[in-house]
């Protein structure tokens, strides 16, 4: 009986320190939770600040919060904060070396968040993956496909790469190439081309519609066309362009050329 009463009395502060320990998290992780969405909700509430940093600093809060509850846990089970650096101080070596891929991408999360490449809600590419930036933290940047696919990528491989960004700008071209047959009306084709183009109102004037001769293929004469518009209507006049200058070469009397096979019948 007393075998069993001293079990007890040696395990029960254990047990005590156990249950404060996963109180403390639990509250810790609710805390983080609720200062990284107030600082996020803050941030993203001043119009000169925009959501990229918001997300940034809510996710630098977050991990904050969670180091202090780390550290109150640890001193729940009589390890010490200053003990806890010590210990971390003689193995900076060794973490520095198993963690040089996550502290690689906070040094290039706080790079990107300097230079700025990309806000959050912009399309780009990075190293050859599309997607709208739909967050940006201390570790990561989230992408999401045109077809609604999330895409994780490690913050440093984004800023060791190349990051094409179809957003920056308030503008874009739109390049097309349309090919008419060699019996055709050049002339015409491209005055067709343009009367389509200015008559939609998303084409910009300045600079003007151009639309020149670019290549005399193998079965066509290839017109070149470069538009400006604004970069939200990008896709959009593209797709509406082919279809209006398709019609409009029908109605016009212009062919386009495409490959097609043609029967001979033999005399018998």
């Amino acid at each position: 009986m007393n075998g069993t009463m001293d079990q007890v009395t040696v395990y029960m502060p254990l047990v005590i320190n156990a249950a404060k320990a996963l109180i403390v998290l639990i509250i810790g992780w609710l805390i983080a939770g609720a200062l990284s969405s107030f600082v996020r909700k803050r941030i993203v509430s001043h119009e000169r600040i925009d959501d990229t940093i918001g997300g940034f600093a809510a996710s630098i809060v977050r991990w904050l919060v969670l180091l202090v509850t780390f550290i109150a846990v640890l001193q729940l089970f009589g390890i010490q904060a200053t003990s806890l650096v010590a210990v971390l101080g003689a193995g900076t070596l060794a973490i520095g070396l198993a963690l040089q891929g996550t502290l690689s991408d906070i040094a290039a999360g706080v790079m990107l968040i300097i230079f700025r490449p990309y806000k959050i809600g912009q399309f780009v590419s990075i190293g050859g993956t599309s997607g709208t930036v739909k967050d940006l933290n201390i570790f990561v940047t989230e992408l999401v496909t045109p077809d609604n696919v999330q895409i994780i990528m490690p913050n440093g491989q984004a800023w060791g790469t190349v990051i094409t960004n179809f957003s920056a700008h308030k503008t874009r071209r739109l390049d097309l190439t349309f090919g008419i047959d060699y019996g055709d009306d050049a002339d015409k084709a491209i005055q067709i081309i343009l009367d389509t183009a200015t008559a939609d109102a998303r084409v910009h004037k300045d600079p003007e519609p151009w639309v020149r001769v670019t290549n005399l293929g193998d079965s066509s004469v290839d017109l070149g066309v470069r538009l400006w518009c604004d970069a939200g209507d990008y896709w959009e006049l593209k797709f509406h362009m082919l279809k209006s200058v398709k019609e409009a070469f029908d109605a016009g009397g212009i062919s386009i050329p495409y490959p097609h096979q043609v029967e001979i019948q033999k005399a018998g």
